[in-house]
């Protein structure tokens, strides 16, 4: 019998007429049943206990044997700050006055397409422009540079100057690098560049007056128009205020 049943079993007995209320048994049983209670709930809360501190136990021991269990929350991974080389706006974007990139005493490659003969002589050589193949890491849309050279008589080529874009492409619509005397070279080189679209007309700003640029179309791309100034309007080397480019209908581009 269980003690659930000897308690209603001795409460029972209260109800028979013939049988008198045994306080000390009601009392006996319902403290036997309170204490198996209490000690039934005990077990009960040591076992959720128990399964609570498994599943701490599995979720610390992820890193595995050996690993150090964290006690507090790692710090933020270090970042280094960008560089000037990596900072976007370190990169200087082409303003047309861009540095020279190669020494005359610098070999290049073969020329592509045919030399412009920009009408300038320094003694028996001729002052020519050409286009080059170049490679600037990380922009794969820069693959030529204008160069400024002198042609001997004998056909050999000796470069001045060299400019290309170092961002972007180097056959986006517009203006691209401008290319000034440094005087670095043993003859005083034009000011020239090159621009992408359907240009008549290059017209550069200095001091307040307009110089205009003489202009030709490349060989091997008829929208890209190389132009360069005349040394007696503008002394090679002067930086110019501004520049525009028309087309035949003198609309500016």
């Amino acid at each position: 019998m269980s003690e659930l049943e000897r308690l209603r079993h001795a409460m029972r007995a209260t109800e028979r007429p013939d049988a008198g209320l045994d306080l000390s048994a009601v009392m006996r049983e319902g403290r036997r049943l309170r204490t198996r209670r209490r000690v039934a709930a005990a077990g009960a809360a040591t076992l959720a206990t128990g399964l609570a501190a498994a599943v701490v136990a599995v979720a610390v021991g992820v890193s595995g044997p050996g690993d150090p269990t964290p006690t507090e929350p790692l710090p933020p991974a270090a970042v280094a700050p960008p560089t000037v080389a990596d900072s976007p706006s370190a990169q200087k974007s082409p303003d047309r006055t861009a540095p020279p990139t190669l020494a005359s005493d610098t070999p290049l490659a073969k020329p592509l397409g045919q030399l412009v003969d920009s009408g300038v002589r320094h003694g028996s050589e001729r002052r020519m422009y050409y286009f080059v193949p170049v490679s600037v890491p990380g922009v794969p849309k820069v693959s030529i540079g204008l160069a400024a050279g002198r042609q001997t008589t004998g056909g050999s080529l000796t470069t001045d100057l060299l400019v290309n874009d170092v961002e972007g492409s180097d056959r986006s619509a517009g203006f691209h690098q401008i290319g000034y005397d440094e005087g670095s070279a043993a003859a005083p080189v034009p000011t020239f560049g090159y621009f992408v679209g359907p240009a008549k007309r290059i017209i550069g700003t200095v001091d307040g007056r307009q110089v205009d640029a003489r202009v030709t179309r490349w060989s091997l791309d008829s929208q890209v128009v190389i132009f360069w100034f005349d040394p007696a309007h503008l002394t090679p080397g002067e930086r110019l205020d501004g520049i525009i480019a028309r087309d035949g209908g003198g609309r500016r581009l």
